[in-house]
């Protein structure tokens, strides 16, 4: 099973330059908030599905004063996998454009900036779509609550990294389904206004159903394979007979051929014309699709307590990763990003024990102790202070309420 043993950054956040050597095994990266934890999770992840988890705009990732410095940001990377290595790296070149005011207020021109992404892989140039699958992660976050309470975007995400990062060709249909929509709003709006006739969206019809229909087919494959999983996984969790089930919501019924599907997407697409005119927005198709989370036939989107609303996010991911490793038979790298402190006792012993078992855990904590008290010496150490990551060599000791209480 792949790993990661070595990580790489340059002016990415607060982590100005950086090389660390990894081992296999349980990683743990402890110390006060905001000091760049999170960003090597962020790196990590990245390498596996080509963008920021964290980032609403790639911008963001570059260090500022590397900016007005025009100098680069570089997440990189070996991966060991059966004796041979993969090297990644994603690089983020700044471009500074003309200063802009800030309105009527006549202050301060405020710089803004864009940024150009290249990846290569072993030195050889690749695409976001084709990085993607090489590299398998799955990521606990404190966001994860969204997938129960959240809009469907949050699910309808959980479901694309999934996919993507087992099927090369979902990506690009995703990818060419989104541009379609895109392009036939911006149909719609212009028909809205007298710039267009109706009949010139067949074109973008015929792409919407193509790339939509196997979207949506593969969606409800993979949580057909997926409930079985998060099933097994939720009663170790939780510790109860209890019956989940993931329940698909798509905007056109899957039953059938595929050929079914895709004649009855247009004739959905027929029965909303009025509406489509009405709000120049596609309102049928995958990108409106959502899946339930049902627990005893009882919708937990709506009724679940916070605390069953964590243990099901958490379902979900321990679901994802057993599916990446099922599909691809290599498990994947596994990021906890400060979620264990949200955890009682028991339900951090079985998270850790569900996810110890792959080749590489790596692991952020404020709280020490949480994590050096379940694996003691059979995980490896990393202290990070002020954008720097140190290893931990000796006795655990002093970093712990223990220790600075003897101290």
């Amino acid at each position: 099973m792949a790993y990661l043993s070595r990580l790489s950054l340059t002016n990415y956040r607060n982590l100005v330059s950086m090389e660390l050597d990894l081992p296999r095994g349980v990683l743990v990266f402890f110390g006060p908030n905001a000091q760049g934890k999170t960003t090597l999770l962020e790196a990590a992840y990245t390498m596996a599905i080509a963008r920021s988890f964290r980032a609403e705009n790639e911008r963001e990732v570059v260090n500022f004063d590397a900016v007005s410095r025009g100098e680069m940001a570089l997440v990189g990377g070996a991966l060991e996998s059966d004796g041979s290595q993969l090297q990644v790296y994603v690089g983020y070149q700044p471009t500074l454009s003309p200063s802009q005011d800030n309105g009527a207020n006549h202050s301060a021109p405020r710089p803004a900036w864009s940024v150009r992404k290249q990846i290569r892989v072993s030195r050889v140039r690749r695409t976001a779509t084709e990085l993607v699958g090489m590299v398998h992660a799955v990521l606990f976050g404190a966001d994860d609550i969204e997938l129960v309470f959240g809009p469907p975007s949050v699910r309808r995400r959980f479901l694309d990294i999934l996919l993507s990062q087992t099927d090369s060709s979902y990506v690009r249909s995703l990818q060419r389904y989104q541009k379609v929509v895109r392009q036939r709003n911006r149909l719609l709006k212009a028909v809205g206004e007298g710039r267009a006739e109706y009949s010139e969206l067949e074109f973008w019809t015929d792409q919407l159903v193509a790339d939509g229909a196997g979207i949506t087919r593969s969606r409800h494959q993979a949580l057909v394979r997926l409930g079985p999983l998060a099933t097994q996984k939720h009663r170790e969790l939780s510790g109860a007979d209890e019956d989940l089930e993931l329940r698909y919501r798509p905007s056109v019924s899957v039953s059938g051929a595929e050929a079914e599907l895709e004649t009855r997407f247009r004739e959905e697409l027929a029965s909303v014309q009025a509406r489509e005119r009405a709000t120049a927005t596609t309102v049928v198709g995958p990108h409106r699709d959502d899946f339930d989370l049902l627990i005893d036939g009882v919708d937990m989107g709506t009724f679940a307590s916070r605390g069953q609303a964590r243990t099901l996010a958490l379902t979900l991911k321990l679901a994802e990763a057993a599916y990446l490793a099922d599909t691809r038979s290599e498990g994947p790298m596994v990021l906890l990003d400060d979620v264990l402190s949200e955890m009682d006792s028991l339900r951090r012993r079985r998270v850790l024990e569900q996810t110890a078992q792959y080749q590489q855990i790596l692991i952020t904590t404020t709280d020490l102790e949480l994590v050096a008290g379940y694996f003691g010496d059979r995980a490896s150490y990393f202290e990070v202070q002020g954008g720097s990551v140190k290893p931990v060599l000796g006795d655990l000791e002093k970093f712990t309420a223990a220790g600075r209480g003897a101290a």
